[in-house]
């Protein structure tokens, strides 16, 4: 179609302009351009920061370059992008609420709303933020700035809006409290909630040395440690299991800055606190202490050297075994400076009280890469329960560590072991094993290959477990829910070869990709030399399904994946012989043919229309043709090249079959002897040459001289001219059965092999001529791009019909299609730029880069992995990470969002929600709940020994931080809050006595309720002679005004609102029932569904 115009342009005519018409079928406009992200799979190198949800059992990591990993169970994985590409210092999850919390370095506090993968609110913080705490539990943060002051800020899901309150912890209390003639303007440095207090009482930490334990409910401080005027008595204790205490009677406190901090007991009553000199102290805040400052502090030393490290991050969790008389602290940094890099893991006991503490193991775990950050929480989930340590290191590696395997690290005292964590399952591996090449593959999901195949891949997801690591142990992440779709076909595979010679397959057809095959490069029975070397070149074809392999020893195997278990033969082909060999197989893919005889590595193949034959290109320039019916080595070129210059691309043109017609390589009579087969090979070097695809002859050479001689890739676009728009003006068409009989006298034998020397003089025949006839050739080189006509090839030279400089070096080229026809080329540059140019004239209509969709930077080879499809997918790898980019607007072969993975279980949320509540009310299991919400709540209690914050209530803080401090409204409720606290079971319907200040009208009632004779001395002391009184004096004294109509009024009135009490508290049972039906529905309904789901969904 748009042949016509290039050749125009080749013409120079002075012709005028002809009007602005429509644009022709197949081009591209900038307006059909969306490039967007559609999936991301692994972990960013640039990882910095983990945060944990231990009751939806979701993890996300924060980057450096301002992005979001968050990973659930069932490769259920997102990434979010902040709209600035600034590092994060702090993350934290609202938990089990499905909100996200982030800070950047420019103190911007973003709320990220996981259902819609997008921020719900944002609030930038007008000074630099030190200091980040959210309440379990709730939307309520604390902040700390460098100022030194703590505000509360609070996220409402119904508002979608992040709010600063008019609390705040007001520095001159707290500089009071510590004995300061002025208020504190050292950085917070650490904000903790204390675990038990129903959210009101807060640790804070400063640079300087000082900790406060802060009561909001009264404002006013509870505890103040770690003043160096106050009086200090305690001990020192080094990690060494035989180390005796020291007294602590001049510890020196002055300058002590405070680098990390955490609660080491579930009650909140020991503080451990990190310095940058590598000292560690336990703090005791137990409220018994109060005013005795003497033995609440105690100092533990990793090393005894002088110079130590700072202690950068410390965790604490319960050691079940010792109730909560001890527990495990893991340490990274305090030791010497120059020691190997270790988090530290010890062992601790204070069962004889906190001046006894003591040191009882240590056990260092090595890490494979620089420390980035570790979290450390209670995994609740039915198949997994205890302690998980989760591990981050550079760049981007993800480990874990379970109960089992911490414990027997410590038990070993002596000998010491390696302990192998739980490395993180990756979708798609890229490093281990490495990644050498990749394709991505659309199919016909009407053809009956393909739906053969959705019925293997479906029958092999039911029987794969979910993510196993090791033998026994599994990942332990299990968050997030997998979309089911109703009407699912396999639409897409992705296809990747490794360095151990190994292949593997994933479902692609939504953006949650899963492994459908491993293809082992070795046979159970068979030993095949190279069969196990780096895998460089693979070909599929959708039609047949089958599937060709070449590696870097030049083995070429050939896979078809839709096959059944038999005892069927792989037939061995090498140089010299040929053998059967018997291999039993499963359902599956079958191993069909190897082929080896060459020694070279091999570069591309290439499937002839018929999968029956298959091209070889190697690196040594050579062009092999493979018999796959009946497995053979048509022939082997010399080297196309007279420097031996690698083949970069091979494309294939039948006489006969059409593009649609591809048949079984397991079909003997599936290809004609008769069909002419046209090769076209393009090697490194810029050359081009024109074979007989059925001898290997030589019919025409073409090299054009290359400034940069780095050729690319070639694509042949065909039957781009309209039937009268030939150049000769003769219709195109079909060879006639004369010419094609013709044609044939042209043709060798296929054994014959031939050098460039021989046929420097150009083989002249018209049946490459007219098997090119309506095509155009596109050469992609690192420079440039160029369009040569076909049609005169046997005059040896390839005519120009365009010719574009490129602005940048490339190094990939894809191809894009709309309505089956090409209609742009897509451009990566060494720069990390991709460009859209699109056909008839190769004009740039869109451009981006990697940086500003993906934040990642070129790399050198990246281009061996990338691969697209021709509906605008393109799947590129970086380091660990593997994205897929869709770059057309109105395409949605993914099914967004519809297909997505839901990233908060919304139904696990009400059972927690709803356990916590039944939990809290009544104390203990109710034999009427359903048995799994109590083991998953084994797994929020770790190992059902430690308390969490979620059983907590914390409805009261809505009105202390309502206010600022010391303006709170009056506890004095009315008749609402009373009933609200009232128990049905305890009423009485006579008022107790409220005893409040004296009024006015008090002291009245009190006075008439005197004993009779007080009453009749009015007084006066009761020696004192009685006088006589008139009848109007006695009657103004004691008789009530009204008589007897205002007695009856007072009596009424007090019995209706004796009746409106009643029936509020007949209201308020009301609510009760119905509110024990809700939770009993909810739990019926909940177990209903949990029964429709697979156990690890749970």
């Amino acid at each position: 179609m748009f042949a016509r115009k290039f050749l125009q342009k080749s013409s120079g005519g002075q012709n005028p302009p002809p009007p602005i018409a429509p644009p022709p079928r197949g081009c591209l406009l900038a307006e059909d351009l969306d490039p967007h992200l559609v999936t991301h799979c692994g972990i960013p190198s640039t990882a910095s920061l983990l945060a944990f949800d231990p009751i939806q059992c979701l993890l996300a990591v924060g980057t450096l370059d301002g992005r979001i990993k968050v990973i659930g169970g069932d490769n259920i994985e997102a990434i979010l992008a902040s709209p600035k590409q600034l590092p994060f210092k702090n993350l934290e999850f609202m938990q089990n609420q499905g909100f996200l919390v982030s800070i950047s370095n420019e103190n911007e506090i973003q709320v990220w709303d996981l259902d819609l993968r997008q921020p719900a609110s944002s609030l930038k913080w007008e000074s630099n933020i030190t200091a980040f705490a959210i309440l379990h539990g709730t939307g309520y943060m604390y902040v700390g700035d460098e100022y030194g002051m703590v505000s509360v800020l609070n996220y409402s899901a119904d508002e979608g809006k992040l709010l600063q309150l008019p609390y705040y912890v007001p520095t001159d209390a707290l500089a009071e409290a510590a004995g300061l003639s002025s208020p504190i303007d050292y950085p917070v440095v650490g904000l903790l909630s204390q675990p038990c207090s129903k959210g009101t009482r807060l640790l804070i930490a400063f640079s300087n040395g000082l900790l406060f334990l802060w009561d909001a409910s009264e404002d006013h401080v509870v505890l103040v440690r770690g003043n160096k005027d106050l009086p200090v008595e305690g001990s020192t204790v080094a990690d060494s299991l035989e180390a005796s205490h020291d007294e602590l009677s001049d510890l020196e406190l002055d300058g002590k800055e405070i680098s990390s901090l955490c609660w080491a007991s579930t009650d909140g009553s020991v503080l451990a606190a990190g310095y940058v000199d590598g000292d560690i102290l336990f703090w005791d805040f137990s409220d018994g202490q109060k005013g005795k400052p003497s033995n609440h502090v105690v100092k533990l030393q990793l090393s005894s050297a002088e110079k130590r490290l700072p202690v950068i991050v410390m965790h604490w969790c319960l050691d079940v075994s010792r109730k909560s008389s001890g527990g495990k602290l893991f340490i990274y940094g305090g030791d010497i400076i120059g020691s190997d890099e270790v988090l530290t893991m010890l062992g601790l006991d204070w069962s004889s009280g906190m001046g006894g503490l003591k040191c009882v193991g240590r056990a260092d775990l090595t890490l494979s890469g620089s420390f980035a950050d570790m979290v450390l929480s209670p995994i609740a989930s039915s198949r997994q329960s205890g302690m998980f340590l989760f591990l981050l290191t550079n760049p981007g590696q993800l480990q874990a560590y379970d109960d089992a395997s911490l414990a027997s690290l410590m038990s070993q005292k002596e000998n010491k072991i390696s302990v192998s964590p739980l490395p993180y399952p990756m979708v798609v591996p890229t490093m281990d094993p490495h990644m050498t090449v990749a394709t991505f593959a659309a199919l016909n999901v009407n053809d009956k290959t393909s739906l053969a195949l959705s019925e293997i891949v479906l029958a092999a997801k039911a029987r794969t477990p979910r993510t196993p690591s090791g033998e026994s142990a599994q990942w332990p992440l299990t968050g997030g829910v997998p979309s089911h779709l109703d009407d699912y076909k396999l639409e897409r595979l992705y296809m990747a070869g490794y360095q151990d010679g190994s292949m593997r397959i994933w479902d692609a057809t939504y953006p949650c990709l899963s492994l459908i095959y491993i293809l082992e490069p070795k046979a159970s029975v068979i030993d095949i030399t190279g069969v196990d070397a780096s895998v460089t070149a693979f070909c599929f074809c959708s039609k047949t399904s089958c599937l060709a392999v070449g590696n870097e020893f030049g083995m070429v195997r050939l896979f078809k994946l839709v096959g059944h278990a038999s005892g069927g033969t792989l037939e061995v082909v090498t140089n010299t012989e040929k053998k059967a060999h018997h291999l039993h197989q499963e359902d599956g893919p079958q191993w069909l043919a190897a082929f080896s005889f060459l020694s070279s590595p091999v570069c591309t193949l290439q499937f002839v229309q018929s999968t029956r034959r298959l091209a070889v290109g190697f690196k040594c320039g050579k062009v092999a043709m493979l018999d796959t019916g009946v497995p053979s080595v048509l022939f082997v070129t010399d080297s196309l090249s007279d420097s031996g210059s690698p083949i970069k691309s091979l494309y294939v043109q039948s006489s006969s079959a059409p593009t649609a017609s591809k048949s079984d390589p397991t079909d003997h009579n599936s290809i004609n002897s008769e069909d002419d087969l046209i090769l076209c090979a393009m090697t490194k070097d810029g050359k081009t040459i024109i074979l007989d695809g059925n001898t290997g002859k030589i019919l025409a050479s073409c090299l054009r001289s290359l400034k940069n001689p780095t050729a690319i890739c070639m694509h042949i676009i065909e039957n781009c001219y309209e039937n009268s728009e030939t150049p000769n003006g003769k219709p195109a068409g079909n060879p006639s059965g004369k010419e094609k009989h013709e044609n044939k006298s042209h043709i060798i034998n296929a054994s014959e092999s031939h050098s460039p020397s021989e046929q420097n003089a150009v083989t002249e025949t018209k049946l490459a001529d007219q098997m090119f006839a309506n095509s155009v050739f596109l050469m992609c080189s690192e420079d440039a791009l160029r369009l040569y006509s076909l049609k005169s090839l046997s005059q040896g030279s390839l005519e120009s019909m365009m010719e574009v400089n490129l602005p940048r070096p490339c190094c990939w080229m894809g191809i894009l299609k709309k309505d089956g026809r090409e209609c742009a080329v897509l451009l990566l540059y060494r720069t990390g730029h991709i460009e859209i140019r699109s056909f008839p004239n190769l004009e740039a209509v869109g451009e981006s880069s990697l940086l500003s969709l993906l934040r990642w930077n070129f790399k050198p080879n990246m281009e061996k992995t990338v691969c697209s499809d021709d509906f605008g997918h393109v799947v590129l790898v970086n380091g660990c990470e593997v994205a897929i980019l869709s770059f057309l607007a109105h395409a949605n072969g993914f099914r967004l969002p519809e297909s997505l993975p839901l990233l908060h279980d919304k139904v696990l949320a009400a059972a927690a929600d709803a356990t916590f509540s039944h939990i809290s009310a009544h104390k203990k299991n109710h034999d009427g709940a359903p048995k799994f919400l109590s083991n998953i709540i084994k797994g929020f209690r770790s190992s059902t020994e430690q308390k969490m914050d979620q059983v907590q209530d914390f409805s009261h803080l809505g009105n202390i931080f309502s206010n600022p401090p010391y303006l709170k409204p009056s506890d004095i409720g009315g008749d609402d809050e009373k009933i609200v606290e009232l128990n049905i079971d305890d009423i009485e319907i006579d008022e107790p006595v409220i005893i409040l200040p004296l009024t006015e009208k008090d002291k009245k009632e009190k006075k008439d309720k005197r004993t009779d004779k007080e009453k009749l001395f009015d007084g006066a002391s009761s020696d004192a002679q009685p006088k006589t009184r008139t009848v109007e004096e006695i009657k103004s004294k004691y008789r009530k005004a009204g008589e007897t109509s205002a007695i009856a009024s007072q009596a009424k009135d007090k019995l209706l609102e004796r009746g409106e009490k009643l029936e509020r508290i007949s209201q308020r049972t009301a609510e009760l029932q119905d509110n024990a039906e809700n939770f009993a529905s909810m739990a019926h309904e909940l177990a209903k569904q949990m029964e429709k789901r697979k156990w690890w969904n749970i």
